[in-house]
């Protein structure tokens, strides 16, 4: 089993924040985070696949085939967008990284099970120094 990574960036808004509780809760909880007037990050996306080498080719994926996937279900759905306005899989979810990592594998599974790879993990990167990492399981996201 060989794993391959690919890396994509994109540039998105977002808020944390929940309707039901006062600004005061919010800011308290998400801190700045809960900014009314939303704020921005420059997230570096990592999707890792697994599989065995194809003898013919060498590869486990074409990576160019790998790209155009991770453009087409989710980097033209998010790049330069509001998460929680613009983004239709973020719809009703909370905008946190975790929650946007666990999205987007979702999103990215069944296109990866049509190319016979299996989707490994998803790692977004918010910051430098802050990621998720979301291997996937059987719970769906609230």
């Amino acid at each position: 089993m060989v794993y391959i990574t690919r890396r994509e960036r994109f540039s998105a808004a977002h808020r944390l924040f929940r309707a039901d509780w006062s600004d005061e809760e919010n800011l308290r909880v998400f801190g700045n985070c809960s900014n009314p007037h939303w704020h921005g990050h420059n997230y570096e996306l990592f999707v890792t696949v697994k599989g065995d080498i194809n003898p013919a080719t060498g590869f486990v994926m074409d990576l160019k085939q790998m790209k155009a996937i991770i453009h087409e279900f989710v980097i033209r759905h998010v790049d330069h967008k509001n998460i929680n306005l613009e983004v239709a899989f973020m719809k009703g979810k909370m905008a946190s990284t975790e929650v946007i990592a666990q999205s987007i594998f979702e999103v990215l599974k069944p296109p990866f099970d049509q190319e016979n790879v299996i989707l490994h993990s998803v790692r977004l990167h918010e910051t430098e120094n802050n990621y998720a990492e979301y291997f996937g399981t059987n719970t769906p996201i609230k």
